[in-house]
């Protein structure tokens, strides 16, 4: 079964095709990593599957419950965190446990009655995560989440999207420029290049993935090739990867 058909999709800016006849499949269930240097369209694909903004050619068939999480939490200050949870939800004794055990599942049940200005980044985070989960989307939009958060926090809030994941089990888009965190979490990864897609592998490296494992070098290296970053077979491949800057 599918979760999301996109056939021939365009989107121009100007005198440019940011999005340039490209075509995506995502089984339901499914958790696909998008990879791109700034510019090539990766958050431009996922405003349009999100609803935000519209195309200019082609189709792009997704669920109607889909929810997005951007690299900032966009929490509204003046609502607590149990609040922003269920924010849009009808009021009652029903939705306000269904946002208690979103907070419990992403380990912020004693933060309900919290001020969004006492969180941490992380936090804040695991926040905008549970108001996602809270409507049990179909498709899930992350659009760089983690990027803001040091590498630690990085890490376990990477834990907990695969996690939540596995049992919520929605279809799962993940734009992102760091290449070990895509092989870390997704069932496959795709490479934006000009508005196109250049590359569209499946993961087959063991759970749970070890950076150190030769199959996940190996479609490391791979990716970085295809996304033109050449990676010498002395350099250490567990540092920091040069494709971080501003979301495209």
């Amino acid at each position: 079964m599918t979760a999301v058909h996109v056939r021939g999709l365009r989107r121009v800016f100007g005198d440019r095709a940011v999005i340039d006849g490209l075509d995506l499949t995502i089984g339901r269930g499914e958790f696909v990593a998008l990879l791109g240097a700034s510019g090539s369209g990766k958050t431009t694909l996922l405003r349009i599957l999100g609803g935000l903004d519209g195309a200019d050619g082609g189709e792009a068939l997704v669920p109607a419950a889909r929810t997005i999480v951007f690299q900032e939490p966009r929490l509204i200050p003046s609502t607590k965190v149990l609040g922003n949870v269920t924010v849009g939800l009808p009021r009652g004794a029903a939705t306000r446990e269904i946002g208690l055990r979103a907070l419990a599942e992403v380990g912020l049940d004693r933060h309900a009655e919290a001020w969004p200005a006492t969180l941490s980044g992380g936090e804040a985070q695991r926040v905008a995560l549970a108001r996602a989960l809270v409507r049990e989307p179909e498709l899930l939009l992350l659009d760089e989440p983690f990027a803001a958060l040091d590498a630690l926090t990085r890490l376990r809030m990477q834990d907990l999207v695969g996690e939540l994941r596995r049992v919520h089990h929605p279809a799962v888009l993940l734009v992102t420029h760091d290449v070990d965190e895509a092989v870390r979490l997704a069932d496959r990864v795709a490479v934006l290049r000009d508005g196109r897609l250049v590359t569209d592998v499946p993961v087959a490296v063991d759970r749970p993935r070890d950076p150190g494992d030769p199959a996940f070098v190996a479609l490391r290296r791979r990716l970085l090739a295809d996304l033109g970053v050449h990676v010498s077979e002395e350099a250490p491949t567990a540092d920091p990867l040069p494709l971080e800057g501003a979301p495209a």
